[in-house]
């Protein structure tokens, strides 16, 4: 006689494999390189280095509110 088998057990395990695999598809098909991220980690930074570098100072003596 072969082993008893849990069928509801068998069928989440099923359905958690499908939904590795279908997972894995999406990071292959909508991932980002290594690559693609060091370039757009480093344009940000260049935008706010040039944002802070326009940035104007308030003088600490105005009276005025911010």
């Amino acid at each position: 006689m072969g082993d008893v088998v849990n069928l509801n057990r068998a069928r989440k395990a099923r359905a958690k494999a499908e939904a590795a695999a279908t997972a894995a598809a999406n990071r292959v098909k909508h991932g980002r390189t290594g690559v693609g991220k060091a370039n757009d980690r480093r344009t940000d930074e260049r935008r706010q280095a040039l944002l802070d570098g326009a940035r104007r100072d308030r003088p600490e003596d105005d009276d005025r509110p911010a």
